[in-house]
């Protein structure tokens, strides 16, 4: 690890604004991470490899978005039924 000048020497999880690795894993907890994502990330984190850190996160970054555009669907269709139940309900009064 290199140093500027009168800095003093930072640990990895520093660098991306955490006091501990412990708080890295939570984050990752946080965001849904499975044990097996975790456990590679890490493996890239504790190596410095940045660009498989990014890569991983963006793939389960998609993999959530996905899910919720699942989600969002089956709501237009909960959304459609109502709209239908309601409507059918005015042209019987």
């Amino acid at each position: 690890m290199s140093r500027i000048k009168g800095m003093r020497k930072m640990r990895p999880e520093q660098t991306i604004g955490y006091d501990s690795k412990e708080a890295v894993v939570q984050n990752l907890r946080d965001a849904g991470c499975s044990l097996d994502t975790i456990r590679c990330f890490m493996g890239y984190f504790d190596k410095g490899d940045w660009k498989d850190q990014l890569s991983l996160l963006e793939e389960h970054r998609e993999s959530i978005l996905n899910r919720v555009h699942e989600e969002e669907k089956q709501i237009d269709c909960l959304d459609y039924l109502v709209y239908q139940i309601k409507n059918r309900k005015k042209q019987a009064r």
